[in-house]
């Protein structure tokens, strides 16, 4: 009994595991290898909407469109972050009040922050038209152009979720030994010295950690997209997520719709082992 006991309290954990993850994603594998009409199966095709999908222009288009946001989004968000990381650090008067400020934008509903971006980009009676019209210009076309909606887009992320990057990377400066710092300074090396010869190399993992998680849950952006631009104008912010919406929802091809989501996980668990073995490397160096 008391070698049973540990597994006996894991039970309903491991209960709530399986009715939310392991359940739901069976039933989405098999639900892939079905073709469905009207909610209802009416064939058996194996592989074939996974073979379907690499032929599929407008798949490899939403493929495309979504690596190019995330890779974008994710990059200026380190980036930003990491900046940010380094700068609130440092103890000063009113740093605390600073921290809490900055990750703001992370709790507002993601929702509620497409709509206040989308009142901003609005042609019509937008924050960005007023500010124009008050210095004499014209409208600021936002959301009917390709390539300002995806960037729109991207800044939209941007703002939202650099708060994320900040939070983990300013976990890991605040984790880092001081003794390495204290005897470069002993041996006359700066501020920038420092920064590239210890802090990056200390902060490789949890930078590691940083970008494998967020580049996941950029993979899966919905609501944002959904609010601000349902993937237009065009297909120039379809993303794999909103395709795969489409599908399924507007179109009834669920078992299509189910292979799509099956191979963006397939890609997520792909970034995530890849960025586990950079991280082993990093850590046996």
């Amino acid at each position: 009994m008391d070698l049973a006991l540990p597994y006996l309290m894991l039970g309903p954990a491991m209960l709530v595991v399986f009715a939310v993850l392991v359940y739901p994603l069976w039933e989405g594998v098999k639900a892939s290898t079905k073709l469905y009409r009207y909610g209802k199966v009416i064939a058996e095709v194996g592989f074939d909407n996974y073979v379907k999908l690499w032929s599929d222009p407008q798949f490899l288009n939403a493929l495309w469109v979504t690596l190019k946001y995330v890779t974008l989004a994710v990059s200026l968000e380190t980036v930003l972050g990491f900046t940010l990381a380094l700068f609130c650090a440092r103890e000063f008067a009113g740093i605390r009040l600073l921290r809490t400020v900055l990750i703001i934008p992370m709790v507002i509903t993601p929702v509620v922050v497409a709509i206040l971006f989308r009142l901003i980009y609005a042609s019509d009676a937008g924050m960005l038209t007023a500010l124009s019209v008050a210095v004499g210009g014209g409208e600021v076309q936002i959301l009917g152009d390709p390539l300002k909606a995806f960037i729109g887009l991207v800044v939209l992320d941007v703002w939202e979720w650099t708060p994320l990057m900040f939070l983990i990377i300013l976990a890991g400066l605040q984790s880092l030994p001081q003794e390495p710092f204290e005897a470069a300074r002993v041996d006359g090396a700066g501020a920038w010295r420092s920064f590239i010869d210890l802090t990056l190399p200390m902060m490789r993992p949890v930078l590691a950690i940083a970008i494998v998680l967020r580049t996941i849950d950029a993979f899966g952006t919905f609501d944002q997209v959904f609010v601000l631009t349902r993937g237009g104008p065009g297909e120039s912010t379809k993303l794999l997520s909103i395709y795969g919406y489409d599908t399924a929802f507007k179109f009834q091809m669920t078992g299509y719709a189910s292979a799509l989501f099956v191979t963006l996980g397939l890609i997520m668990l792909a970034l995530a082992l890849m960025a586990i073995r950079l991280i082993q490397r990093g850590e046996e160096k």
